[in-house]
């Protein structure tokens, strides 16, 4: 069949019947153990747009429930509206309100919410954990749990609903708020609205299957709850589809995919099948390649997409991307890194077959756009994808990751659908039939002159022109916020280890080069840091407000408050479990308090952030505690244990964990608490002296910057680092001395 020439309304028929068994074309594409860890035949497969359809057609298939909800989320919210339907004696249209209705009206009936354990930086729109008194109280038989099983810096980033192992929804929408909108994307909508406030027009897609798909992505959220919780979910056994009447399939009898991206952790290898099916989806382009996706900054993606640029013969990639991103922080880092891979895609595009656009809408406030979420990829008419995958580094190999992807693979029947659905998207951020959509890539050859020609209504695409420039320091530092792999505690600890000297796999060679590389690195990263505070100071709206004059005045009215000391002491506490860098906190007790004040304070505050861990060492069971550390942590359990003061001193002082985990590590193979607190007092003391120092030169600068004593500075620094040495050569000597590992009855005690 020529491209041009199908119907669009014709439904796909059910090929050979199969609960199970995939396809023979569908392996052609899709490889178990490479680019996906599931390929299973699907009854009916539908493609949800916007959150109106999705959060309604997931409340008519929990209504239809009778096991199980398993409910897998980056963010979850039970006060989100599901619907705007009024129906007289119908259920609860809040997210908890529903759930607590279901197990209520349905005995047997058990819910499972798995949310990501998010650190409280991203709180501000997010439902905190329900006290007793306060918030929702899920029901008996909802069970809630959080994830905290990621690396550091790592999150649970899968959006998937499974219902009775029979229907499950994947894609890139949350059952939270912020997310529900109509496809009109109107630029004021009167539902669109958080906490009396209204938000951005969102875009999103899903997809929805049902039989023996939904039932390898309720093993997923098995194992995933299991990881979390330790017990164990319940799977379900031939039950009716929960498949509501209303949801119109798209496909039957296809073949699935399912990747994952799962990140490295102690034990256990990562997965990388998300990151493999985007290579293997570009390489296997011929015409055109489109995406829509929040982001845009995987630089191997990129290099791949690159590749098929250079290529006489390559496709046409079409882009969608948001125009804006969350606030100042993310415009300084993912969309500077995205800046930098249009760059490259562009410097590689020799034929002019790259196109980036972002969708639009008149009427919204400046500084406002379509909030484009969604996280999809086309291929010519052959491979649809959908999931919860960014086009981002952090998601080929640090969060948890789950898509989905049909082939059609020589059947033309299928192929017209992923050719209408990618008309339809089309059609609606181009205001436009898809009819209009297919007439005019079929006119023209190619989507961007489709786009092109349909544009420039009040709601369209635009080309994305705009690229603001940045210098390499600010990208090499802006790309800390993406990370494509994850850097444990463990990794942190083997990078400042003492050990690593003593290690017999360690060359002479890599004894002396190594070490003085990588503080080249860290060098050269600290003079990046600077530059970039610098142009930051000079050209951003800090310019304003770090004025020295205003910093002075704020440092003083803060000072004067009675309360003012309370905040320094307990400030250090958090700073230490979220590991924010406690020097900040003393330079600003410094400038605020005067040197005296300040470093009474400072000291104080590390005791009680020291005392604070070590508590809660002491309840948390040593097995946990010795994981969280690593290796490099426990291999110096023995010194700790024998010469607690001065090795606790030298730990301190030459720090071989974060602050926190040295107190739970420290609690957990027997530390006496007054060592333990004299340790830290005097491992602590040289560079908080420093930071004193450095502090007071800095209130010096902000009264009269004539004044900055450089020899005073340059001793506090080499001081400092000649002690650190001196120590660091004390723990290499201790080293042999004693097992390497902590003796056996250490442990294997009995958990706490």
């Amino acid at each position: 069949m020529d491209r041009c020439e199908h119907s669009f309304a014709e439904p796909l028929t059910a090929r050979t019947p199969s609960a199970s068994e995939p396809s023979d074309a569908a392996h052609e594409l899709f490889r178990v153990g490479r680019n996906c860890f599931a390929l299973a035949r699907a009854e009916r497969v539908a493609l949800l747009v916007d959150g109106e359809s999705y959060f309604c057609n997931v409340m008519r298939a929990a209504e239809r429930a009778t096991h199980s909800i398993a409910i897998l989320s980056w963010e979850f919210n039970s006060a989100m509206r599901l619907c705007f339907d009024e129906v007289p004696g119908g259920p609860p249209d809040r997210l908890g309100d529903f759930l607590n209705w279901l197990v209520r009206r349905r005995r047997g009936l058990h819910i499972y919410v798995l949310d990501w354990d998010f650190p409280l930086v991203f709180g501000t729109d997010r439902e905190f954990r329900s006290l007793p008194f306060l918030g929702w109280r899920p029901r008996r038989r909802v069970h809630t749990a959080y994830d905290n099983t990621q690396p550091l810096t790592g999150s649970h980033h899968q959006k998937v609903v499974v219902i009775d192992d029979a229907m499950a929804f994947i894609g890139g929408l949350d059952l939270t708020v912020r997310r529900w909108d109509t496809c009109s994307h109107l630029a004021e909508e009167k539902h669109r609205m958080c906490a009396e406030m209204a938000y951005p027009p969102f875009h999103d897609v899903m997809m929805a299957v049902e039989g023996e798909p939904a039932r390898q992505l309720g093993d997923l959220a098995r194992q995933r709850w299991k990881a979390a919780t330790g017990r164990r979910m319940r799977p379900a056994s031939a039950l009716p589809s929960p498949w509501p009447e209303s949801l119109k399939a798209d496909f039957f009898g296809v073949d699935v995919a399912l990747s994952r991206t799962l990140p490295e952790l102690p034990g256990r290898s990562g997965v990388s099948e998300v990151e493999a099916l985007y290579l293997d989806m570009i390489a296997s382009a011929r015409q055109r390649i489109y995406i829509e996706n929040q982001y845009f900054t995987a630089h191997r993606i990129g290099e791949a997409l690159a590749a098929r640029l250079r290529q006489p013969d390559g496709p046409e990639i079409v882009v969608v991307v948001r125009l804006f991103s969350h606030g100042w922080l993310e415009e300084h880092t993912m969309h500077v890194l995205r800046t930098r891979l249009i760059e490259r895609l562009r410097a590689a595009d020799t034929q002019g077959r790259f196109h980036i656009y972002y969708p639009h809408v008149d009427g919204l406030a400046e500084g406002l756009c379509i909030d484009l979420h969604s996280k999809l990829m086309i291929v010519d008419d052959e491979v649809l994808r959908v999931g919860s995958a960014n086009f981002s580094n952090r998601s080929m190999g640090m969060d948890t990751e789950c898509d989905a992807a049909i082939a059609a693979r020589g059947d033309a029947r299928i192929a017209a659908v992923i050719r209408d659905f990618r008309n339809r998207l089309l059609g609606e951020h181009l205001d436009v039939e898809p009819a209009r959509v297919d007439e005019a890539v079929c006119h023209h050859g190619s989507l961007h002159q489709a786009i092109d020609v349909l544009g420039g209504r009040s709601r369209t695409l635009r080309r994305l022109d705009h690229l603001p420039e940045w210098s390499n320091a600010v990208v090499e530092l802006a790309g800390l916020a993406d990370p494509a792999r994850p850097l444990a505690i463990e990794q942190l600890v083997d990078e400042i280890s003492p050990e690593r000297f003593m290690d017999p796999s360690t060359s002479a060679e890599d004894l002396h080069s190594h070490p003085l590389r990588r503080r080249m690195t860290y060098l050269a990263g600290f003079v990046a840091v600077l530059a970039t505070l610098a142009v930051m100071w000079r050209y951003t709206p800090l310019a304003h407000w770090l004025d020295p004059g205003r910093v002075s005045d704020w440092a003083r009215a803060f000072a004067d408050r009675p309360w003012a000391p309370l905040v320094i002491l307990l400030a250090y506490t958090p700073a230490c479990l979220l590991m924010f860098p406690r020097p900040l906190i003393t330079l600003a007790a410094i400038v605020a308090f005067g040197p005296q004040l300040g470093f009474v304070y400072a000291i104080s505050g590390i005791l009680i952030a020291a005392a604070a861990s070590y508590v809660v060492g002491l309840t948390i069971p040593r097995r946990q505690v010795y994981k969280l550390g690593g290796k490099r942590l426990m291999h110096l359990a023995d010194i700790l244990r024998r010469r607690s003061l001065i090795a606790m001193s030298a730990v301190r002082l030459v720090p071989i964990a974060p602050f926190a985990v040295v107190g739970l590590a420290a609690a957990a193979i027997g530390v006496r608490l007054l060592p333990f607190m004299f340790g830290t007092l005097i491992g602590v003391l040289p560079g908080t002296l420093a930071t004193t120092i450095f502090g007071d030169q800095i209130d010096v600068v902000l009264d009269d910057p004539s004044k900055i004593n450089y020899g005073i500075l340059a001793a506090a620094i080499v001081c400092v680092v000649l002690i650190s040495f001196a120590v660091r050569r004390w723990l290499v000597k201790q080293q042999p001395r004693h097992p390497a590992t902590p003796s056996t009855d250490h442990a294997h005690k009995q958990p706490r």
